[in-house]
């Protein structure tokens, strides 16, 4: 091999020694700030192919997906002196890379660390200024857009990160205030029983009061109608008796003898009389004479 090409591929071999150290890709996923000698020299490095000295500079990347801190439940003071166990979490991603970068030196567990302490003492302070019915349901909802918003706040200000969302998973009471809460429902839940009951008792009275009522005016007018129509009746049978009667007296006198004879003997086989009874005057003459 001749001098001139081993020169040549000497200089081509440190050329790509020279780019391999010197060219550098940041993706879409990454946020990258360029150092030289501990010196920020490039903080706003955008997706795609770059360049640095070789040697002199070097560039440190970071996730610039959204990240969620997980932090272990914690104890917290109410405005009414009543403790509650908190469990929350918070979704962040790097905002300001050389911020970033200054606060934690990149290191995310750091920046975990840091944020997770920003959010105990941004709860804590709410918390503080809250009821315990006010945290658990009526303010809920607000509590965390205005926790979110000064964690924000906080957070780009001093760690150069983004609070993007700040949410309970659940508020828990401690032993001895979980049993005391709730002894007092049930107990409310046992004066709204018995309310209910007595509210019960009094509606049932008063229908069963309705009932024997309507039942009182429904007999009445029942009976009355059964003794008006028992009386029409009555009427409607002696006219016939008295119309029947008045066409053949005899007649009529003969079948009343004959039914009080068929009751008397039904039941007596004995039966003591004067001989000259009117009782007996169709057994001595069918006419009766």
């Amino acid at each position: 091999m001749s001098p001139k090409a081993m020169i040549g591929i000497i200089i081509a071999g440190v050329l790509l020694l020279v780019a391999s150290q010197g060219l550098y890709v940041v993706n879409e996923k990454e946020r990258a700030i360029k150092l030289q000698f501990g010196e920020v020299v490039g903080d706003d490095i955008q997706p795609g192919l770059h360049w640095k000295t070789p040697f002199v500079q070097n560039v440190k990347k970071f996730d610039a997906r959204v990240l969620t801190l997980d932090t272990n439940p914690s104890r917290y003071l109410t405005s009414g002196k009543k403790y509650v166990i908190v469990d929350s979490f918070a979704k962040w991603r790097i905002k300001d890379v050389k911020a970033y970068y200054r606060a934690t030196s990149g290191n995310r567990f750091e920046a975990s660390n840091l944020l997770s302490n920003l959010l105990n003492k941004g709860l804590r302070d709410e918390f503080a200024s809250r009821t315990l019915h006010e945290v658990v349901s009526g303010e809920r909802d607000e509590l965390m857009t205005k926790m979110t918003q000064l964690l924000n706040e906080n957070t780009q200000e001093e760690l150069g990160v983004e609070v993007l969302d700040v949410r309970v998973k659940a508020i828990d009471l401690p032993d001895d205030l979980s049993n005391s809460v709730y002894n007092r429902m049930s107990a409310e839940r046992e004066r709204e029983a018995r309310e209910q009951r007595s509210q019960g008792k009094e509606l049932a009275e008063g229908i069963q009061a309705d009932a024997d009522r309507q039942k009182t005016v429904i007999e009445a007018e029942a009976y009355r109608d059964a003794e008006r129509i028992r009386g029409e009746g009555d009427a409607e049978a002696a006219r016939i008796y008295a119309s029947a009667y008045s066409k053949d007296p005899e007649f009529y006198s003969f079948t009343r003898s004959l039914k009080a004879y068929q009751e008397t003997f039904k039941e007596n086989d004995v039966i003591l009389l004067q001989p000259d009874s009117d009782f007996f005057r169709y057994l001595k003459d069918s006419k009766g004479q």
